[in-house]
């Protein structure tokens, strides 16, 4: 019962830092005391604030206190010592499931503070001394506490295991390199570790660099997100300017037309209203004439009837009538007629320019363009549904299925008059305007005719018939000539020759923002026959035009 008692004593005198007896112990200002050791290098870490604190009832002090030692607690640990007792341990110092537990510890186990790869034993800081103390000992390898000490120990000779074979990349010990390992690659386990030690730094200087290009890629995205919220915030507020100035310029031509109408009403309905009055005028006055007459008629003087008559049987000028004519008028009602075609014209318009607008914004891309498509599985991911606008359609062009296909006829069309249409070469171009990434076929037919598979920019010239008015033959079309027996791509009137399998259909793959353009032929596999690298400066349109025979046909492919 004494030791027990003496133990509870010796557990007051342990440092709450390293749970211990006190060593060099110390009182510091608060009144709590430590190893010298302990709270110095506690403090140690506290220097950048240059405010100290007591790690157990957290006051501080500035400056720095100076440490002295506490005699009095020194000698009393001196007398502990003498006594052979010890401070009883925490419970925490105890080895729980989860810990490796001192090896030589009988009862209840202490927490190991060291393995020894030697002796393959955990040691608790008490059984671990003679490591410390012993010369021979202090040559082992000591390392963290370890479950898997038993790992080092070879399964088939029990010893440890020493070596390394670099033939079976696995650890033996002596005895497995001269058995089993016999004439392999062997080397201690120590210098193999300082061979993976090299390249293990080398491995983390390449982690280190990765992490460093991250963080710049981190904060160059960051940059790219506030950049585009810019933007964002910027095209929000034009665009708000601009849509209001357009309702601006509406309301303002709402507005003159209204007045206009008014002031045309004012005007026509003063010029009937002033002849109105001037007829009501010569009403009244052959009103009055009438009653004359018919008191002249019942005189009975004759005399006085003839001297009478001739004054009143003379009539003032008739007001001339002829400008009113009973016929049905319109009056405004063309007015409404011409700002309902403007309406419809604007409509047109805005639903023409909001697919541009809408394909604007989607086009946007912080990040890399995407690859370009390598399979016909892949490129039809981006496959668009395109029809001809019979506005561009030469009057020899006949479209049909839905204006997806188009055929080549010696008899004129009926189209009524555009100034879209193209009326000197046989083309015709999409009613859909392209942007982003597009992909589209185009099945021919055709004994000996041939046909331009093209893209081109709506602001090509429509009339005419010079060269300069074909696809391919300016800077605002791209064409691939396709006949049967051969391929041919122009651009800006230079033709380059082109060589693939022939084949009656074409894909044709657009990615606009990348500048990317490619013809494939496709059959059962698709053969790459020409790409066009260059930077698109406006929505391109799907082009087609039919030559040399009569009743050859193209046709947009349904894909979906």
């Amino acid at each position: 019962m004494s030791q027990q008692g003496a133990q509870l004593d010796g557990a007051k005198f342990c440092c709450s830092i390293c749970l211990h007896l006190l060593k060099d112990p110390v009182t510091i200002p608060c009144g709590h005391s430590y190893c010298m050791s302990c709270i110095k290098g506690f403090w140690d870490e506290e220097d950048e604030k240059k405010i100290y604190s007591c790690p157990q009832c957290r006051q501080t002090f500035t400056p720095r206190p100076v440490l002295v030692k506490n005699t009095m607690f020194a000698d009393l640990m001196e007398e502990l010592k003498k006594t052979g007792l010890q401070a009883a341990p925490a419970d925490h110092c105890y080895a729980g499931p989860e810990d490796v537990a001192c090896d030589v510890c009988t009862g209840r186990k202490l927490k190991a503070l060291k393995s020894c790869l030697i002796c393959l034993v955990s040691y608790c800081e008490k059984h671990l001394q003679p490591h410390y103390d012993v010369a021979p000992l202090k040559k082992h390898k000591l390392v963290d506490p370890s479950k898997k000490l038993q790992e080092n120990i070879c399964s088939r000779h029990d010893e440890v295991m020493k070596m390394f074979c670099r033939t079976d990349q696995q650890s033996i010990c002596y005895l497995c390199s001269v058995d089993e390992h016999k004439g392999h690659d062997t080397v201690s386990a120590a210098a193999e570790r300082t061979e993976r030690q090299r390249e293990l730094e080398v491995s983390r200087q390449q982690i280190q660099q990765r992490i460093q290009d991250r963080e710049k890629d981190v904060k160059l995205l960051q940059q790219e997100v506030e950049a585009v919220s810019r933007s964002a915030d910027k095209a929000v507020e034009d665009s708000e300017k601009i849509f209001t100035e357009l309702i601006r310029l509406i309301q303002k031509r709402s507005s003159d037309v209204k007045q206009q109408i008014r002031s045309q009403q004012e005007t026509e309905v003063s010029r009937v209203k002033e002849l109105q009055e001037k007829l009501e005028q010569e009403i009244t006055e052959l009103k009055r004439k009438d009653a004359e007459l018919k008191q002249l008629s019942h005189t009975e003087d004759h005399n006085q009837f003839l001297h009478n008559y001739p004054s009143l049987s003379q009539l003032s000028e008739p007001t001339d009538s002829s400008s009113i004519n009973i016929r049905p008028l319109r009056y405004f009602e063309d007015v409404t007629a011409a700002v309902s075609e403007l309406r419809d014209q604007l409509q047109d318009i805005l639903r023409e320019k909001w697919t541009n607008i809408s394909l604007t914004v989607m086009e946007v891309d912080v990040l890399l363009s995407e690859p370009e498509p390598k399979t016909r599985a892949e490129f039809l991911k981006y496959s668009r549904e395109i029809t001809l606008d019979p506005n561009t359609a030469n009057t020899h062009l006949l479209l049909s299925d839905g204006n997806r296909k188009a055929t080549l006829k010696k008899e004129e069309q009926s189209y009524s008059s555009h100034p879209d249409r193209f009326n000197g070469y046989r083309q015709v171009l999409s009613r859909e305007s392209l942007t982003g990434r597009c992909y589209w076929e185009v099945e021919w037919r055709g004994g000996g005719g041939g046909v331009d598979v093209a893209v081109a920019y709506k602001n090509i010239s429509r009339a005419g018939n010079s060269n300069e008015f074909v696809f391919g033959y300016n800077n605002k079309s791209w064409a691939l000539f396709c006949s049967t027996n051969s391929y041919t791509f122009w651009f800006n009137n230079v033709s380059t020759h082109v060589s693939g399998p022939g084949s009656s259909r074409v894909g044709v793959y657009l990615d606009h923002r990348a500048g990317i353009l490619s013809f494939y032929s496709v059959s059962e596999t698709m053969t790459l026959l020409h790409r066009v690298q260059t930077t698109f400066t406006q929505p391109l349109y799907a082009g087609l035009r039919l030559c040399y025979s009569y009743g050859v046909t193209a046709e947009f492919c349904k894909l979906k």
